[in-house]
C-alpha cells in the first residue's frame, strides 16, 4: 500500500484535515469528519464508518501496526506520513498513539433505528454542549440503550470534541438528528413512553415505572424542556436535589435516569 510523506504543515492536506477538525459547515457539506486515537479510529471501523484518508507518525505508531488494522478491515485509503512536529500540530491530544484519520459521516434518520424487545431510548432537546453529548453517548452504549435521539440540535453530531468526550460511542449507538415533532411521532407509533426530566409538575425518578419501554427526554441545562415535549409526557420526573443548586449536568442526569431504568428492568419492578 503506497505511503506518501508529508513534509510541512503548509501542506494542503494538512490544512484540508485542520479545516475539517475545525468548521462544523466544512464537516457537513463534504459529509466527512475527524477521528483522533487508535481506540477510536479502530471503534469507528468497527462500526461500519469509511476511512478516507490517514495521517499517522511511526514516532507513536509502527506502519505495519497501522496497515495490520487495515488488513483486518479491508479498507484501502490514502496513507500520509507525517512527523511529528507536524502530528503535534494535529492532534489535540497527547496520547492518542499517533493517528489522525478523515472518516465518512453517516447520516442515520427514526426508521434506521433497530428496537429491541423492550426499549430504552434518550432523546436530547437543543444540547448544545459537544462535551456533554459525548458523555450521554458513553451513558447510551453502557446502559445499552437503543438509541440517542437528538432533536433540534446545536452542534453537529460529528463535532472532534463529542467523539473525544465519547471516546469512540458516537460509532457504537445510533444517533439521529430530528425536530421533536417528528421524534415524538416516532416515538408514539412504536409503542414507547415518553418520560422527561424536569423540577416543576413532576415525581421522584425512582417512583416511576422504567421497566415498559420508555424514551427519557432531557432538555438543555440552560433552558431544560421546551413546552412541546412537557405537553406530551408520558410521565414526569426529577432527581432529589439536596443541596443549594437545582440541576446537575445533563450528561450526569442521563447517567442517573438510565440506569434506573436498568435496575428496574433487572429487578422488573420500579
Amino acid at each position: 500500500m503506497y505511503i506518501d510523506d508529508i513534509t510541512s504543515a503548509l501542506n494542503p492536506k494538512i490544512k484540508d484535515l485542520i479545516a475539517l477538525q475545525s468548521k462544523s459547515k466544512e464537516r457537513k457539506e463534504r459529509g466527512l469528519f475527524v477521528v483522533e486515537g487508535k481506540r477510536e479510529f479502530g471503534q469507528a471501523l468497527d462500526g461500519g464508518f469509511s476511512p478516507e484518508s490517514i495521517f499517522f507518525c511511526e514516532d507513536y505508531l509502527l506502519r505495519e501496526d497501522l496497515l495490520r488494522i487495515l488488513d483486518d478491515k479491508r479498507y484501502t485509503p490514502a496513507l500520509f506520513r507525517v512527523s511529528r512536529y507536524i502530528y503535534d500540530k494535529i492532534a489535540y491530544r497527547g496520547d492518542s498513539e499517533g493517528i489522525v484519520a478523515i472518516f465518512k459521516t453517516k447520516e442515520y434518520k427514526l426508521s434506521d433505528i433497530k428496537l429491541s424487545a423492550n426499549p430504552l431510548i434518550l432523546v436530547l432537546e437543543s444540547v448544545e454542549k459537544p462535551g456533554n453529548l459525548g458523555a450521554v453517548l458513553r451513558t447510551a452504549d453502557a446502559a445499552h440503550a437503543d438509541a440517542v435521539i437528538v432533536c433540534d440540535p446545536l452542534t453537529d453530531l460529528y463535532n472532534p470534541n463529542l467523539i473525544r468526550a465519547g471516546i469512540g460511542a458516537a460509532f457504537s449507538v445510533k444517533t439521529v438528528a430530528c425536530n421533536s415533532e417528528e421524534a415524538y411521532k416516532w416515538l408514539k407509533s412504536n409503542g414507547i413512553a415518553i418520560i422527561t426530566a424536569q423540577l416543576q409538575d413532576s415525581q421522584l425518578y425512582y417512583d416511576t415505572d422504567m421497566v415498559q419501554p420508555v424514551a427519557i427526554v432531557m432538555g438543555s441545562e440552560d433552558a431544560g424542556l421546551t413546552d412541546y415535549w412537557r405537553a406530551v409526557a408520558d410521565a414526569k420526573v426529577r432527581i432529589p436535589m439536596l443541596g443549594k443548586l437545582d440541576s446537575l449536568n445533563v450528561s450526569v442526569s442521563a447517567a442517573i435516569l438510565c440506569f434506573e431504568a436498568v435496575r428496574q428492568r433487572n429487578n422488573k419492578t420500579p
